[in-house]
């Protein structure tokens, strides 16, 4: 089984980004990101409403790399330490040596190549530091961005279930995309 193991916290460097911790000092940015209804439009979880609940989901994500459940990265600018988005390993399956990839920008950075060059990275440190053998991508189907994201970088689609999932009242599809570690 795989061994995870994300101490020391691993910041990543691209062209173009650092992909940092996510500090309490980001809650305005994470308000911004899971309040916003059109940034959320296609993730099955609720809004968030204050910044309390900000800081509750920024201690999760902390909580789970303390005890390497899953990882979260803030996604910045070189040069600059606003958090534009978030990106991360979910889901983490030791047993099977596969994780979830998840990702999340602010609207004002889409269309930009950023999370194509975030999701490039993460892939990277999954296959090549965690040594995960595949990695998956689990989106709306009705999510045209991210599934290009995800094609861009090499994903193939797997699976489209149907309503598999019940949220806010309604059933919801997901359509899984995968990749395998080329080594």
């Amino acid at each position: 089984m795989l061994t995870i193991n994300f101490s020391p916290f691993p910041v990543l460097e691209t062209e173009r980004l650092i992909l940092r911790r996510v500090l309490p000092s980001d809650v305005k940015e994470m308000f911004e990101l899971r309040s916003n209804p059109e940034t959320m439009k296609y993730i099955p979880r609720p809004l968030l409403t204050n910044h309390e609940e900000a800081l509750a989901h920024i201690q999760m994500m902390e909580d789970k790399i303390e005890t390497n459940e899953g990882i979260n990265w803030a996604i910045t600018l070189k040069g600059e330490d606003k958090m534009l988005g978030v990106i991360g390993h979910y889901r983490i399956k030791p047993e099977h040596y596969r994780a979830e990839v998840g990702y999340m920008i602010l609207p004002e950075y889409h269309g930009k190549g950023i999370t194509t060059e975030a999701v490039q990275c993460v892939v990277a440190y999954g296959f090549n530091t965690m040594q995960l053998h595949s990695i998956e991508g689990v989106i709306d189907p009705e999510n045209g961005a991210s599934e290009r994201v995800l094609q861009k970088c090499g994903f193939v689609k797997e699976a489209h279930f149907k309503e598999n999932e019940f949220y806010d009242g309604k059933f919801i599809d997901a359509v899984v995309y995968s990749k395998l570690n080329p080594i």
